[in-house]
């Protein structure tokens, strides 16, 4: 059976990447994430823009849980590893680890993805594109089966509305997985980022947004005892359901 082995790739925290702390933007690691797997399915014969060519198909993904120890400084280099589970039926397994220079794990991640012919904008079975080739023999990144998420209480509230523009959306058209950390980060305000940290992010993401879609954040913090947080977009014209977020919270040290 062919094995390949976990895509590695070092990034320096540069000055646009990192927040008002000079720590790394949970959005950018989540681009650091999407970077690595994009290069990892390339080397693996499905490029994006091969795939499109070749099956008219695009990645998308649907699930991801991110937890962190730390948070990277600016001016750091950290290294980015990611490997493929064995393909599903439906879908793709893929797990992220995210290293200091030291070789300390400072952030784990597992995630989903399908792919969607992009004609029919419909999910299509793995076994289309033939064999992928996982990565046997590593333990997962963290180990968790990723779900359906859902508020916690039954009273969601409004924060703010985001209209989707030219800034948000990637060359597919749509809005970027990244852009959804942003919006979820600015539910917050400066002050409570200035207490506290994310410790463990988890999304599913159920539909698209595309340009001048008007978001609704919403946001339940009925479990905050437990340091839990829900964040909701939807869609302000359709009323479907575009992201849903868990974050769990701790008191920043010093």
């Amino acid at each position: 059976m062919e094995i390949m082995p976990p895509y590695k790739k070092k990034y320096r925290v540069g000055v646009s990447d990192v927040d008002f702390m000079k720590t790394l933007k949970l959005s950018v690691l989540f681009n650091y994430f999407q970077e690595a797997a994009e290069m990892d399915v390339e080397n693996r014969g499905f490029g994006i823009e091969d795939f499109k060519n070749k099956f008219n198909f695009a990645w998308v993904l649907t699930k991801i849980k991110v937890e962190i120890s730390r948070n990277p400084f600016f001016g750091e280099e950290i290294l980015i590893e990611t490997w493929q589970q064995e393909q599903r039926k439906l879908e793709f397994e893929r797990d992220f680890l995210a290293k200091d220079s030291a070789g300390n794990i400072i952030a784990a991640a597992v995630s989903n993805w399908v792919i969607i012919d992009i004609s029919q904008r419909k999910i299509a079975k793995t076994e289309l594109i033939g064999h992928s080739p996982g990565t046997p023999g590593i333990e997962r990144a963290i180990d968790c089966r990723l779900g359906k998420l859902k508020a916690f209480g039954q009273k969601l509230d409004v924060v703010y509305r985001k209209v989707i523009g030219y800034s948000d959306i990637d060359f597919n058209g749509h809005l970027n997985n990244s852009r959804y950390i942003d919006y979820g980060m600015d539910c917050f305000n400066v002050e409570d980022h200035k207490k506290y940290e994310t410790k463990s992010i988890e999304i599913n993401y159920i539909n698209e947004a595309l340009p001048g879609d008007t978001l609704v954040l919403y946001k339940d913090i009925s479990a905050l005892d437990s340091n839990l947080i829900y964040i909701e977009g939807s869609n302000e014209k359709s009323e479907k359901v575009v992201f849903r977020s868990q974050i769990e919270i701790r008191e920043r040290e010093g």
